[in-house]
C-alpha cells in the first residue's frame, strides 16, 4: 500500500518540491537582504533598546527609531504583497493533494478494485491519509521555519499579531495546511467527482479562514487598553509590537468624539484644540504583542481540531461508499 500511495502521489509530490524550490529562489536573497539591512542599519539595536512596554517617554531615541523602521518599510515594504502568496498556499494543498484522494478513485471507478485485493477500506484509507498527511506536514514544517525567517525583520515594524503576519509565521502554517488536506480529503469523500470536491475544499477552507481571522481570533483572550493625556510625555511603544484592534479621543466622559484618532505628545505650542472638550484622553484597545505565542497555541489546537474531526468523518465516509 505505501508503495501504490508513493506511485500514485509521486508527480504531486515532485511538483512541490519544485515549487517550493522556486519559492526559495525568492525567499533567500530577500530576506537575506532585510536581515542584513535590518542588523546594518541599527533599527534591530533601537528596537531591542526600547523594550516591549506599551508606552514609553516620548525621547529622541524613539523618533530615531521610528524613522529607521519607515526607511525599512520603505525598502522592503512591497515584499508583504510576498506574505499574501504564502497565506494562500496551504489551500492549494487541499485542492490539488485532498480533493482528488478519494474522488478520483470515485469518479473513475478504480475504488471498487481496489477494496477488493485484501485491503480493507478502513486500512486503505488510513495508509493514504496517513502517508500523504506525514509528507504534507514535513513539507509544511519546512515552509513555515523558512517563511517565519523571511518575514521576522519587516513584521518587527508593525505587529506579529496582525493579518498575514500571524498567518505565515509560527506554527500555524503548519496545522493550516493540514487542515486543508483534510477538508480536500473530506470534500472528495461526499463529492464523487474531482472539480466539485476542488471547489468545496477551496470555497470551504475560505470561509473557516476568514472566519477564525475576523471574529474568533480577536476573543481569543480579553483586549487590554490604556490611555494617556494629549499633553503627555508618553507614546505608544513602536517596538511593542501589539496589535491595536481600535483607538480614538475620548471627552471627559469617556465617549468617544474622534475614532481612529490620536493626539500628542505636545510642544511648548501646546496640543491645540481637539473638538473633544476639557479633559479629553486617548484611548487605546489593544492585544498585547506577547501574546502572540498563546494566540498561536489557541489557533493550532482549533485548527488541529477540526483536521481531526474531518479525518474521521472522511474515514467514516469511505466506508461506506458504493
Amino acid at each position: 500500500m505505501i508503495w501504490l500511495t508513493w506511485r500514485q502521489h509521486r508527480r504531486q509530490a515532485l511538483f512541490t518540491l519544485v515549487t517550493l524550490g522556486v519559492l526559495a529562489l525568492i525567499v533567500v536573497p530577500t530576506g537575506l537582504a532585510m536581515h542584513t539591512k535590518y542588523d546594518s542599519s541599527g533599527l534591530a539595536a533601537c528596537q531591542a533598546a526600547l523594550g516591549k512596554a506599551p508606552m514609553i517617554t516620548q525621547t529622541e531615541a524613539v523618533s530615531n527609531c521610528a524613522s529607521l523602521a519607515h526607511q525599512f518599510e520603505q525598502k522592503f515594504g512591497n515584499l508583504v504583497y510576498v506574505a499574501v502568496l504564502f497565506v494562500i498556499l496551504p489551500v492549494l494543498v487541499g485542492v490539488f493533494f485532498g480533493a482528488p484522494l478519494v474522488s478520483r478513485e470515485v469518479e473513475q471507478g478504480t475504488h471498487r478494485l481496489v477494496w477488493t485485493q485484501g485491503v480493507s477500506r478502513a486500512h486503505w484509507a488510513l495508509v493514504k491519509f496517513g502517508l500523504i498527511g506525514a509528507i504534507t506536514a514535513v513539507l509544511a514544517v519546512g515552509y513555515a521555519l523558512g517563511v517565519s525567517w523571511w518575514f521576522g525583520p519587516l513584521v518587527s515594524t508593525t505587529s506579529r499579531l496582525g493579518y498575514f503576519a500571524f498567518d505565515v509565521q509560527g506554527v500555524v502554517p503548519v496545522v493550516y495546511t493540514l487542515f486543508a488536506l483534510a477538508l480536500g480529503v473530506f470534500a472528495g469523500t461526499y463529492w464523487p467527482k474531482v472539480l466539485p470536491a476542488m471547489g468545496i475544499a477551496l470555497v470551504g477552507y475560505a470561509v473557516v479562514r476568514v472566519a477564525v481571522e475576523l471574529f474568533a481570533r480577536p476573543r481569543y483572550l480579553p483586549p487590554q487598553s490604556y490611555t494617556y493625556a494629549p499633553d503627555s510625555t508618553l507614546t505608544p511603544n513602536p517596538a511593542a509590537g501589539d496589535w491595536v484592534m481600535d483607538q480614538g479621543i475620548r471627552n471627559a466622559a469617556g465617549e468617544m468624539v474622534l475614532p481612529n484618532a490620536q493626539v500628542g505628545p505636545c510642544g511648548p505650542a501646546g496640543c491645540g484644540d481637539t473638538g473633544a472638550g476639557p479633559g479629553a484622553y486617548n484611548w487605546v484597545e489593544y492585544q498585547p504583542g506577547a501574546r502572540f505565542w498563546t494566540f498561536q497555541g489557541i489557533e493550532t489546537g482549533l485548527f488541529a481540531v477540526l483536521t481531526a474531526a474531518l479525518v474521521f468523518f472522511a474515514i467514516r465516509r469511505v466506508r461506506t461508499l458504493a
